[in-house]
């Protein structure tokens, strides 16, 4: 009988052996993009058995695709079911051919490149085009919250609200007491939260919620194997006629009140108009698919007509991206943008690991005498996203982007914006996870006035950063530069 140590000396001898096999699975068994191939492979030959294993839990894609397949199959009958029904609060979307589609805002946006983008994301991603749309811009907690308990609170019909983070904390447990006692009133509320992103919430939190009428909701429900597909969208729809969307989550940190990050310096948008009900149409489409006896009827009730502003309206589509999707939807948006820019393309993302296509795009831009501007945090909240950043930003420094560190707290904005008129707002990182992993949502602005607004705040956010200059990364320690490689090969599964 082989002994302990003979058995321990057998299975050393037949790694390398097993290795290769396990390698061989990950190269022949899906197809996938080469940089994610090498990133599995590193992490298999690194920590032989447990990096298969790993592989298997989180990066075996094939069946999970499937999975969501049925859900892009779900949301297109739900949207033929609208259609048919013809709701008078659901006009904007009976919308042909792409001629009638972009015929009438021409002469708003005065560009034709603009007008692609605005068809692509219409026929891409099916945002539907919008004009009776005022928009307020949120960058700190205390405001962000205190419109949004407001609005809680005058909420008639139905409040549905979705978070990828809810924290059991002070503004966790607030937020709860706001909605049940909502719930309690008759409105419908619904909450619908991320499995992976809350696994470590607490459900006795939503007791009072659930005690006074109002539905909660998980969307993918934590196993191992559905780890590495996150639902990130950030939403709350009341009425059917306001609507919020950006990077806020729920916790006390976004309040500021964590030392760890300091001042959380983030952005968040309070639509009131017609774009509310797309992001209402999303919420719905997440809903039944993980809860489908509890599935919401799409009707009158949840999209009703809005009277128009006084002023004149921010025109702006609302487009989703994620597995549920057929292309990659705001990756393709936010691809075009870069590309169509002329004069400027500034960004603000907590991580930056773009692909090939996002990095080239921005070091032509740069090479082409275009303002490109990035913004990240100085100090992170993952150390490998940080490190790996660096490294592309290291890469773009020599192209003429200009690169930047928020140091007055934690910068968790997610914004993109290319010359005086288009800003995208939402929950897409300018990382691969965000463009082909994550289930994500944008609101893509046209608008001179407002996108003003966000460059004001842009210029005042540079203020508050330091810039990285190409002199400081050249002069970087060799352990840095170790940490920046490695974070770098790491890129796609981050």
């Amino acid at each position: 009988m082989a002994t302990f140590s003979q058995i321990i000396s057998f299975m050393m001898q037949i790694l390398p052996f097993v290795n290769i096999l396990f390698a061989a699975t990950v190269i022949f068994s899906e197809r996938r993009s080469p940089a994610v191939t090498w990133a599995w492979l590193m992490v298999i030959f690194l920590v032989p058995y447990l990096g298969f294993i790993l592989y298997l839990l989180v990066g075996l894609e094939g069946r999970k695709f499937r999975i969501f397949a049925n859900k892009y199959n779900q949301n297109q009958a739900m949207l033929q079911d609208i259609e048919n029904q013809n709701i008078a609060g659901l006009a904007f979307m009976r919308t042909p051919d792409k001629d009638r589609y972009v015929a009438n805002f021409k002469e708003v946006l005065h560009e034709k490149h603009i007008s692609d983008l605005l068809y692509l994301n219409f026929a891409s991603g099916g945002g539907y085009l919008t004009q009776n749309n005022q928009v307020d811009i949120m960058v700190d907690g205390e405001t962000k919250f205190s419109r949004l308990f407001d609005d809680i609170k005058k909420a008639k019909s139905f409040i549905h609200i979705q978070y990828y983070i809810f924290r059991n904390d002070n503004l966790g447990r607030k937020i709860i007491a706001a909605l049940a006692e909502k719930a309690a009133e008759g409105v419908e509320v619904k909450l619908l939260l991320d499995g992976m992103g809350n696994f470590r919430t607490p459900k006795r939190i939503f007791k009072p919620l659930i005690q006074a009428g109002g539905q909660l909701g998980i969307f993918l429900r934590l196993r191992l194997f559905r780890a590495n597909f996150q639902n990130h969208r950030k939403l709350c729809v009341i009425d059917g006629a306001i609507g919020y969307i950006g990077g806020f989550n729920i916790g006390d940190e976004y309040m500021g009140e964590v030392a760890r990050f300091g001042p959380w310096r983030d952005l968040h948008i309070r639509i009131y108009g017609d774009a509310a009900k797309e992001l209402g149409l999303h919420f719905i489409m997440d809903w039944n698919f993980i809860d489908p006896k509890r599935k919401i009827e799409a009707g009158d009730k949840y999209f009703p007509v809005i009277e128009a502003p006084s002023n004149d309206g921010c025109l702006m589509q609302i487009v989703s991206g994620g597995p549920d999707t057929k292309w990659p939807n705001i990756y393709n948006g936010l691809s075009k943008m870069i590309s169509e820019a002329n004069e400027r393309i500034y960004i603000q993302t907590p991580y930056f690991a773009p692909d090939d296509n996002i990095f080239e795009s921005l070091k032509i831009a740069a090479l082409s005498g275009i303002d490109v501007r990035i913004v990240i945090p100085a100090h992170p909240d993952h150390p490998f996203v940080k490190w790996c950043s660096l490294s592309y930003l290291g890469e773009l420094l020599k192209a003429g982007v200009k690169c930047y560190e928020y140091t007055e707290g934690f910068i968790h904005s997610k914004m993109l914006i290319i010359d005086d008129l288009v800003t995208s707002v939402g929950t897409t990182n300018m990382d691969i996870r965000s463009f082909k992993l994550n289930f994500e949502i944008n609101a893509f602005i046209y608008d001179y006035k407002l996108t003003n607004l966000f460059l004001e705040q842009f210029y005042k956010d540079l203020k508050d950063s330091a810039e990285i200059t190409i002199e400081a990364y050249q002069n970087r320690s060799w352990w840095q530069k170790v940490k920046e490689a490695f974070s770098r090969l790491l890129s796609p599964l981050l």
